[in-house]
């Protein structure tokens, strides 16, 4: 006897069938389980069986063997529970159901539960891609799998309820996706009107936000840093419906879906403590699960206390900032995770954060400011766009009565920047100026003579590298674009250099 049940399996970011078959022979009872199963995956046959007894079935006393096809693709997690018992069923003629259009994805409890599993959002894509009807999913994965249209996706809560509802005995509602449910459990997003002061940091930022540039913030302790920081998501541009899915998709496989949210509408804002690892920030595990550099696709990673950070850590950012993707390589599976995210750092001047304090003396040994930046290594630097010093704030505009501008307006700033960005780099497959390569950094980025003379007297002085030369023409680009120039002038250059603190001759004398 023998039953053939469609899943689905996990390879980064990407999802596949899995066929669940299942044959009854001849001999002593066992239970072979093949395919390439981790694991959580062998260990499958001890949940089936204790979850088929106490949810009123028998499970088979014969030789079954248990295949997961493709077998040349190593399965990971204990999804596959929830297929093997009804595969079982089905071989067993328990089950006469036509199942070829369905498809099953869930852990089981031992007392027949159907339980949440990682990645639900990405699987049921792919059921729908491969022109299945239905798939059957945990009830705590409904919400996320219901944004999914063109098939019918039902969440479960026991395997009993499974059974039933494929006999006809019971009606299952059909999970399906409610945007205005969804309102009311979104928290509120930080707003720059509690920014006191700090004007020129606030504009660095909106230069940042409108066009998708990194930034390093410098300054003492209690200065705004992170609080600015964490204001950014609130003026960047809304996500669109395709943002919106890929980002979800990659919070589903690292299981990290707030509760309540089966759309990700706004920006993420991740913040990683210094002391991450470096798989921590790029990934990983046996088959690789995304790290905080993909958790923040188009979205903010904030990285506070830069140079505290590791050097391996902050080395395995270089390459994914240029491509705005990840690729991590492991002994069993090569994967790759987009991770298009703004990379926003903040730092001290030096370990005790007075260096160059108007009021307060450093107490550092000689030379200290220099080797605590000297822990950022060039390169890094130089992938970093833009670099400004934030100053300690004075009484007079903390104690002000009069709140700062709202983020609302600095919005409206920045999507009309963008709206410029968007029509010059319309068919590139870019959005925005700080994703632009050299090519198009030479075809867009056109200053006036004078801008060139001044830009040429900057490169020589600060012996600027060829990477820092093209991100002060998109920065300029940027500038410009925020006032609705269409010609880069002098004053754009000679804004760009101002916000290139840390290329200045004072940092490295």
């Amino acid at each position: 006897m023998f039953a053939r049940i469609n899943s689905m399996g996990l390879f980064g970011i990407d999802s596949y069938m899995v066929g669940v078959e299942v044959d009854y022979g001849q001999g002593l009872p066992r239970v072979d389980l093949v395919g390439l199963p981790d694991t959580a995956v062998s260990e499958s046959r001890n949940r089936v069986r204790s979850a088929m007894k106490n949810s009123g079935y028998e499970f088979p006393q014969s030789r079954i063997t248990i295949n997961l096809s493709p077998a040349d693709v190593r399965k990971e997690g204990p999804l596959y529970d929830l297929p093997i018992l009804i595969a079982l069923l089905k071989a067993g003629q328990s089950l006469k159901v036509d199942t070829d259009k369905f498809a099953f994805i869930g852990e089981l409890s031992l007392d027949g539960l159907v339980r949440h599993v990682n990645g639900a959002l990405p699987m049921v894509i792919r059921a729908q891609k491969e022109g299945l009807e239905r798939v059957y999913v945990p009830k705590a994965n409904a919400r996320e799998s219901s944004l999914v249209g063109g098939i019918e996706v039902y969440g479960v809560e026991t395997v009993k309820e499974v059974i039933q509802h494929l006999k006809g005995e019971i009606e299952l509602e059909r999970a399906v996706y409610d945007e205005s449910a969804e309102l009311l459990n979104r928290p509120p997003v930080p707003d720059f009107r509690d920014v006191m002061g700090q004007q020129e940091a606030r504009y660095a930022l909106e230069i940042a936000a409108a066009g998708g540039h990194n930034i390093l913030m410098v300054g003492p302790p209690g200065s705004g840093k992170s609080m600015l920081a964490k204001r950014l998501p609130s003026i960047l541009p809304d996500m669109t419906f395709e943002e919106s899915i890929k980002t979800t998709e990659i919070y589903s496989i690292a299981g990290a879906l707030p509760e309540g949210i089966s759309l990700i509408r706004e920006r993420p804002f991740r913040s990683p403590h210094h002391t991450v690892s470096p798989a921590g920030l790029s990934g990983g595990g046996v088959i690789p699960r995304p790290g905080e550099i993909s958790l923040a696709h188009n979205g903010v990673l904030f990285l506070d206390e830069l140079p505290e950070f590791s050097r391996q850590s902050m080395e395995v950012l270089r390459q994914p900032i240029e491509d705005n993707r990840i690729t991590i390589s492991r002994v069993n599976a090569s994967v790759t995770y987009p991770c298009s995210a703004m990379v926003v750092c903040a730092m001290n001047p030096c370990p005790c954060g007075y260096y160059g304090h108007p009021k307060r003396k450093c107490t550092c040994p000689e030379g200290a400011a220099k080797r605590y930046l000297a822990k950022i290594s060039g390169p890094m630097l130089d992938r970093i766009d833009i670099h400004i010093e934030v100053p300690p704030v004075d009484f007079e505009k903390l104690s002000a009565k009069t709140p700062g501008e709202c983020s609302a307006d600095i919005k409206k700033r920045v999507n009309a920047a963008r709206k410029i960005q968007q029509e010059r780099l319309k068919g590139t497959g870019i959005s925005c100026n700080a994703k632009m390569d050299s090519a198009m950094t030479k075809k867009f980025c056109n200053p006036t003579p004078e801008a060139m003379k001044m830009l040429e007297k900057v490169f020589d002085k600060l012996d600027l590298s060829a990477r820092a030369y093209d991100k002060v023409l998109r920065v300029s680009r940027t500038i410009a674009d925020l006032e609705g120039s269409e010609n880069i002038e002098a004053s754009h250059i000679a804004q760009a250099v101002q916000f290139r603190s840390l290329d200045r001759k004072f940092w490295r004398e």
